[in-house]
Parts: structure tokens; sequence; C-alpha cells
């Protein structure tokens, strides 16, 4: 006897069909998404196959120890702080109200305005021996330099207090996301069993906030391994500087690409033993319940202390390097605001406008991609790309640099040699390559937060959305997209952000003629024009300051059932 497959399995075969053909779609734009933004990381890593032996035994007998050693203690010192500033502000003024916690919430935030270079220029001009700090205590009490001991700015302290100030709102801002979203009952309910506030935060809601924390610290990692404007200006030998020295100073840009595939071992380090120390933790959804966070009112002394633990960061972090900004272009600003200075404004933000939504728009394809395949291939994939963010500047642009400069003079020759015609620059030396290699820095940014935001969608919604017809492309737009509204625009500002301060890749990158706010002020800051450097510091400052202020707002609106708020 015959059987024919009736109309609902041939339907279900169809769909099945459909489905993987899409998945396959899905799967192999990721991996040549992932190969493309992979270039400039597999030039650094496939450059440990090419040992330089001359150039490494120079290393090695000289500087390579203070690198390691330099680089170790700036990691752990800037983790410490950074940590400390970022965690116990954003429990204290999301669960508990006192003198202008209500300001502090967004004003903790203003830091991350701030380039660490830019402040340390700031702190340089106001502690150094001719700033007008020492000068005053010479004036009032007559003494002569060396007569009295006065803290090194310029000095690995110096960095770390430097980089601590500007960086930890990345850990603020990730640990107030989490403080509030989290259910107020579990916190009540261990109240009950016996928890006093310090033990409710250590045994409850650290560790409920402990992944999108470390978040944060990963994020402050590979800031401060990546950094090279604070090093370079303190005098700091570390691996940046060291890279840089090695590509200028030695002319050998495979061994400054191999001292950064060091670098890179570092954070892929850092990255397994977290990982590895929270294996058996399991994070679930305390509750599907939420109700308004009814914040603490503090006495008086309590309320002055918990003030000045959140004010002291902003304050040293913002206020002051900005009011002394201030005071030396209220100068100087007559000078500097002429069309020159609004061009390089207008380049600034154009090249952080377009990398932010360029890095929006691939983080969400790379993470819904890796959501629906399942594929450790592609989470390799998605985690390597991701490890550009651990890299210089500097490095990117060497990586940039190599492949795109063969393209380019391997097109020029074939055209010239069959056709007479010479194509000359056609992507290295554009902004093409500018923006590649942000997008190559900068990508980790929005895919981190992206998919902390995408974790938290369950796929069963994806599956009834999918019931209903809706295509991939529509789950995106309809479901997701409104979901997470609120961290696509936190992903969108901090790639604005960081942008707005990117300076080593910049410098090397950017196009003949063109010039933009960071470079200026790194350019008038190494000719100890300070005052001059003052304009263009404050304008990449002021550009940072509605982004954050935004993310802030954001961030406050974000808790389930805040609409009922009312």
């Amino acid at each position: 006897m015959l059987v024919t497959p009736d109309a609902q399995a041939i339907s279900d075969a169809k769909n099945f069909k459909t489905n993987s053909f899409v998945f396959s779609k899905w799967n192999s734009a990721l991996v040549i998404v992932s190969l493309l933004f992979s270039i400039p990381l597999a030039v650094i890593v496939g450059s440990v196959f090419f040992p330089e032996t001359e150039v490494w035994e120079h290393l090695v007998n000289t500087v390579l120890s203070d690198y390691v050693f330099n680089s170790l203690i700036l990691l752990v010192g800037v983790s410490f702080f950074a940590l400390t500033m970022g965690v116990l502000p954003a429990w204290l003024v999301t669960m508990y109200r006192f003198p202008f916690s209500r300001y502090l919430e967004w004003a903790l935030l203003l830091p991350m305005a701030m380039p660490a270079y830019i402040i340390a220029y700031s702190y340089t001009g106001m502690l150094d021996v001719a700033g007008p700090l020492q000068t005053s205590i010479r004036e009032l009490t007559g003494w002569q330099y060396r007569d009295y001991w006065f803290p090194e700015v310029r000095s690995l302290g110096g960095a770390i207090s430097m980089m601590s100030l500007v960086l930890y709102p990345y850990v603020y801002l990730l640990a107030r996301a989490a403080f509030i979203e989290q259910s107020i009952c579990v916190l009540e309910v261990s109240r009950t069993l016996g928890c006093n506030t310090y033990e409710a935060f250590r045994r409850v809601a650290f560790p409920l906030a402990r992944p999108a924390i470390m978040v944060g610290m990963s994020l402050v990692i590979m800031e401060t391994l990546a950094d090279y404007g604070t090093v370079q200006y303190f005098g700091v030998s570390a691996f940046t500087t060291g890279i840089f020295r090695t590509w200028f100073g030695l002319g050998n840009s495979l061994a400054a690409a191999q001292l950064s595939a060091l670098l890179l071992m570092f954070v892929a380090a850092f990255l397994y033993l977290e990982k590895r120390s929270r294996r058996q933790a399991r994070f679930h959804h305390t509750s599907s319940r939420y109700s308004s966070l009814l914040q603490k009112k503090l006495n008086k002394t309590q309320g002055l202390t918990a003030l000045f633990l959140c004010a002291t960061p902003m304050i040293l972090g913002f206020v002051i390097p900005v009011l002394f900004l201030i005071d030396l272009a209220l100068d100087t600003y007559a000078q500097v605001l002429d069309k020159d200075f609004y061009l390089l404004l207008f380049h600034s933000l154009m090249l952080a406008f377009m990398t932010a939504i360029l890095a929006l728009l691939i983080a969400l394809f790379m993470a819904y991609s890796n959501r629906n395949t399942h594929s450790s291939i592609n989470r390799f994939m998605v985690r390597f790309v991701s490890m550009g963010y651990a890299i210089p500047g500097t490095v990117i642009a060497v990586g940039v640099l190599i492949p795109f400069a063969w393209f380019d003079n391997t097109l020029d020759s074939y055209l010239t040699k069959y056709f007479n015609i010479s194509s000359g620059l056609l992507i290295s030396g554009t902004l093409v390559a500018l923006i590649f290699a942000y997008l190559t820095r900068f990508l980790a940014v929005s895919i981190n937060t992206v998919e902390a935001a995408l974790i938290k969608i369950k796929p069963v919604m994806d599956e009834v959305a999918k019931t209903n017809g809706l295509s991939s492309s529509g789950i995106i737009k309809r479901i997701h997209m409104p979901m997470m509204r609120g961290s696509l625009l936190t992903a969108l500002l901090l790639v604005f952000v960081d942008v707005l301060k990117e300076l080593p890749a910049t410098l090397i990158l950017r196009p003949f003629n063109f010039n933009t706010l960071a470079v200026r002020t790194y350019e008038l800051a190494n000719e100890e024009r300070l005052a001059d450097a003052a304009v263009p510091a404050l304008a990449i400052v002021l550009a940072g300051i509605i982004p954050v202020i935004m993310i802030s707002n954001s961030i406050s609106r974000s808790r389930a059932g805040n609409d009922q708020k009312k």
C-alpha cells in the first residue's frame, strides 16, 4: 500500500529546509564578517611564527622585564581602584538616599568623558614643580625646591591614579545597571534571614551582579593595557610604549606585532582565570515580579559619609581637571576658536557617529547569529574578534596597514602592468582604513553590551514569534530591539565616546591633512603648550558629556516595572 505524506508533513519538511537554509546563510555571513575583522588580529598572532631573534635578544636583555613588571603593576592597581570606586558608589546611589544622591547617579559617569591622557596633562599642569600648587607652597613657606617632599605625578603611581579616575565608570555603569535590575524581593528575603545591610550586599547583591561587574572589569583591564597617551607622557615603560619604540625606534613592525601578541596573552590569561573562577556558579532570574526600589534614607552621619565616598572620585576625575582646563582656556580661546577648530570638531563627531552606528549594526548581527546557530566555531570567532579591544590602537594600526597596503600595492602593480593605469592608494591612507581600525578596536564594546541584553530574552519568545510568521530580521526589529532599547543606546554611546577619545590609531591612520581633536590635543600637550591644548581637550570632554548623561538616564529607566512606578 502506497502511503502519501499529508499536507502538514510536507509543510513541516519545507519549513525545516527553509530554516536550515536561513541558519546556513547566517552562519556563513557570520564567519565572513568575523574573518574580515580578524585580519588585524591574525596579522598580530601570525607574527609570532616569524621570530626576530636579534631584536628579541636586545629586548630581553634590556627592557622586556620593565615592560612586563610595569604593565602588571598598572593592571593590578587600576583594577583594584576601579573596582572600589565603581561598585560601592553604584550600590549606594541605587539603594539609598542621601544629599545629592540623585545628581550623583549621572555625575559619577562624567569621568568617562575624560580621556586618560587629558587628565594626565591636567594634573601634571597642577601638580608639577612649576604648577600652581607647588608654587603656592613655596610662596607661603619660603621653601625652595627639594626643601620639601611632594609626590611625583609623572610616575607609575601617577599613571595608576589617572587611569583609575577615568576608567572606574565602566564598572560603575554595569554594576549600577545590575543592581537596578535585581529583584527587591530577594534582598528583602535576605534581611528576614538575618542578613544586615552589609551581609545582604556581600552575600546576595554582589554575587548576583558579578557577571555584569566582570564585564566592566574586563573593559577596564583592556583599556589599561591598551593605553598609550598616559604612560608615554608619564615616561612609564609599559607594553604600549615598548611597542611604539620597537616600531618607530628600531624600525621593526614585526617585532612590535610580536610584543602585541605577548600583550594579548595577558588579557587571554585574565579572561580564562575569571571564567574558571565562576565555573561552578549558577545565575538565575531571581524573580519575575519587580517592585519599585525603596531607597532607604540615611541619617546625617551616614549620608555625609556616603556623599564623600561617591563624590570624591567624580570630583577628582572630572570637576578638578575640567576647572583647571577652563582656567587655561579662558586665556587662549580667542586665538583657538577659528574655522580650523570647528573643522576638527566636525571630523571628530563624524568619525565617532559613523563608527558607533556601524559597530552597533555589526554587533547586533554577530550576537544574533551566534544565538541562533549554537556553533562552537561561531562562538570562537565572536570571542576572537572581541579581543581587538585589548590591542593598543598603535598595534591595530599596524595590523590594518600591512594587509591594506599589500592590497593597494598589488592592485596598483596589476593595473599598471596590464592596463598602464595607476590606482594609487585606494584603502590605506583613507577614512575607510581609519574607521575599519576603530571597528576592530571597539567592536567588543558593542558585542559585549548587546550579548548581555540578548541573553535575558528567552529563546521561547523567538519560537512564538516564528509561529506568527515573523522572519529572523522581523524578530530583531519588532521583538528584540524594543526590549533592548536601553542596552542598544548604551552600546551606541559607549563606542561614540571611545572613538572621540581614541588617539594612537588616529595618529597613524588619518588621511593626509586630516586631523581630529584628540590628535591636536596630543600634539599641543607634547609640546608643553597646555594652555593651547585646553580648548580642544574641553571640546572632547563636552562632546562626551551628553552621551554619558543619556546612558545614565537609560539605565535608570531600565528596571522592569518602571512604567508602573507612577
